[in-house]
């Protein structure tokens, strides 16, 4: 059972970046503002795990303008897709293989 667990996504495997990945699955773009909202995180929280992802290549950020007011907007990547299934049918074979 420990070799297992050498499949699992060590980008995904922290409970916050797993859940902004999971926000963006569902919504697809989602704001800067929204996601520190949606997750109760703070800005530098929030930062820091959007560079995480960013590095990795699961996430693309794009920073505009609207008005006079910076707006940031996160959206997920094919690698981040990928990643994202491919971490959640890995939990699922560990869940089975406690089973038997």
């Amino acid at each position: 059972m420990k070799n297992s667990f050498i499949n699992i996504d060590k980008i995904l495997d922290n409970r916050i970046r797993l859940s902004m990945v999971s926000l963006l699955m569902v919504e697809g773009e989602v704001e800067f503002k929204e996601m520190k909202e949606s997750l109760g995180l703070t800005d530098g929280n929030l930062a820091s795990h959007i560079k995480a992802l960013e590095n990795a290549e699961y996430i693309t950020v794009h920073k505009s303008f609207v008005g006079k007011k910076p707006n940031t907007k996160f959206k997920i990547t094919s690698n981040g897709k990928k990643a994202f299934k491919k971490h959640l049918q890995t939990l699922e074979n560990l869940i089975k293989q406690h089973k038997k």
